[in-house]
């Protein structure tokens, strides 16, 4: 076996026992359990678990790694958690498959909850996906990827509410000195004025009670309102891309109204109302040592009623 073929499952040392097995069961039997103490002041907290954790989620792509919290609300009368029900939560999914990181999300949520004193458990998931995408022009086929958050709630009686989100990121070029150079440069013809262009990143988020939208539906909403760039282009590539994003240009601003205005045509007719739409920009300025940060937070009616 080379020193990369890992098995999946490693023995740790299995040398004799410090404590023998009686004297585990004898404690065991006491019925001491610490977490269960009435603490030294009895006030509810909203959110105690661990934070950092990284899972591995079997999706169609395969088995991917994301960092993850898993929290749950504690009554007053209990002193603390049982932390190792969590890690026994994600034991008993690491091998069953999920058509969606979403669906992972919520199964997770719901045995966290079950074992808990607390109403509610809440499980946040980050990372990546892999996505491949053909360049415009050249037909290149980049290996790119997404960033992923997706958060799972449940309450014990079993309402779901998740959020999925992706990042992405994408080309802006400033729209005031390209205005600027238009006065200054007359005989243009029709070569859009030169501007600093940046690298930008944009998250969309929908949240709601029940299903979310995929990631798949996501970005789509994401390219309809954006220059989305990618690692493999050649120069027609970039050529189309620079080209594009000068004639098109953009703000943070810009980024995350389009954006909003792409989730109202495409999520409108087919999501509730009070769908909430969480959507942020950060612009790497290129000219500037400072970034440009953007951030709208509403319903998904608010924005149909602006359509």
């Amino acid at each position: 076996m080379g020193e990369t073929d890992l098995p999946s499952l490693i023995r740790l040392d299995q040398g004799p026992s410090l404590i023998d097995g009686q004297t585990h069961q004898r404690v065991l039997a006491s019925g001491t359990d610490v977490p269960e103490q009435a603490p030294s002041f009895a006030i509810p907290l909203d959110a105690v678990g661990i934070a950092g954790k990284t899972l591995w989620v079997l999706l169609p792509e395969g088995r991917l790694p994301f960092s993850a919290s898993l929290t749950v609300d504690l009554p007053g009368h209990s002193r603390g958690i049982h932390m190792s029900r969590l890690e026994q939560a994600v034991t008993e999914l690491h091998d069953e498959p999920f058509a969606r990181l979403s669906h992972y999300a919520g199964a997770l949520a719901a045995k966290v909850v079950a074992r808990q004193q607390g109403s509610a458990a809440r499980v946040c998931l980050t990372g990546k996906r892999p996505l491949l995408r053909q360049s415009k022009i050249s037909r290149q086929l980049s290996v790119d990827h997404l960033l992923v958050r997706v958060e799972a709630m449940i309450s014990r009686d079993g309402v779901l509410t998740l959020a999925n989100g992706i990042g992405v990121c994408h080309i802006t070029s400033c729209p005031c000195t390209q205005v600027y150079n238009r006065h200054v440069f007359t005989a243009r013809g029709d070569c859009p004025m030169p501007t600093h262009s940046q690298r930008s990143r944009t998250w969309l988020h929908l949240r709601g009670v029940g299903e979310a939208p995929a990631h798949q539906k996501l970005l789509s909403c994401l390219e309809e309102s954006l220059h989305l760039t990618q690692d493999l282009l050649k120069r027609p590539d970039e050529a189309e891309i620079v080209l594009k994003s000068h004639k098109h240009p953009q703000f943070a601003e810009d980024a995350v109204r389009e954006t909003a205005r792409a989730a109202g045509r495409l999520f409108g007719p087919v999501l509730p109302a009070d769908t909430g739409i969480t959507i942020e920009s950060l612009s790497l300025e290129s000219i500037h040592i400072h970034d440009v940060c953007c951030r709208l937070e509403t319903t998904l009616g608010a924005i149909c009623a602006l359509l």
